[in-house]
């Protein structure tokens, strides 16, 4: 199969980053590949990021739709989720969703551990949407930006090591969740310092995506996810 994993940021190394974690953890036979838009956020860190950026998901999801099976959007965030399903029949899987999933299956509680401390509200808002806020211990931020994941990978760990203690001794969780794509390949080093389960989201997406296509499942056109409606749209392409 052959799955486009969309970064929504423009940050040209991290999709490099998010693609190579994807195909490390995809089934083999499969074919991951991995962009983002031209134009856009070099990072979402906020709701007007998010709403920056998602037209240019759209086209990126439109582009050469054919040749793919799935589509992962690789942002914590999941931006453009619900109107990217409207747009295509294939399985669309966001990285929180599907890391928020698997958390559920091996921990009674868990935390997510992300950026910037005003990223809070956006992961309370993606835990709330997916239903799992009461399996939810907390959510905890390292305060760094979502680049640093790139140019201080290091702070990045110590962060996550710090809130992930936080989250396991203080409020309850028993795993913990990667809340950022550029965490990506972070998960096996911080399951060993903290010694509970963390879940690489970019990892949990691809696999999801995978598991999806396998099972024959398309995103369901009776309602909600068919296609909108056919209308002018004013000084819109």
């Amino acid at each position: 199969m052959r799955i486009k994993v969309i970064n929504p940021n423009t940050t040209e190394a991290m999709t490099a980053a998010i693609g190579h974690i994807a195909q490390a953890h995809a089934a083999s036979g499969t074919e991951v590949v991995a962009v983002n838009p031209a134009r856009g956020p070099i990072s979402i860190e906020s709701f007007y990021d998010e709403y920056l950026a998602i037209p240019e998901v759209l086209k990126e999801v439109q582009r050469n739709e054919s040749e793919f099976d799935a589509y992962v959007l690789a942002c914590w965030g999941d931006p453009g989720l619900d109107a990217v399903r409207e747009i295509t029949h294939k399985p669309v899987v966001g990285i929180a969703e599907a890391s928020m999933y698997a958390a559920n299956a091996i921990a009674p509680r868990w935390s997510v551990v992300t950026t910037l401390k005003r990223s809070y509200h956006m992961v309370e808002h993606a835990v709330q949407k997916a239903g799992l806020h009461d399996r939810c211990a907390s959510i905890r931020c390292v305060d760094m930006p979502v680049l640093a994941c790139e140019q201080d990978p290091s702070a990045i760990i110590k962060g996550l090591e710090e809130g992930g203690r936080l989250a396991l001794q203080q409020d309850g969780a028993e795993a913990i969740i990667l809340g950022c794509a550029g965490m990506g390949g972070m998960d096996e080093k911080l399951s060993f310092l903290l010694g509970v389960p963390c879940v690489d989201p970019v990892a949990a997406g691809i696999r999801f995506a995978e598991m999806l296509v396998g099972m024959g499942l398309q995103t369901s056109k009776w309602l909600t996810y068919r296609a909108p409606e056919v209308k002018e749209r004013k000084g819109m392409e």
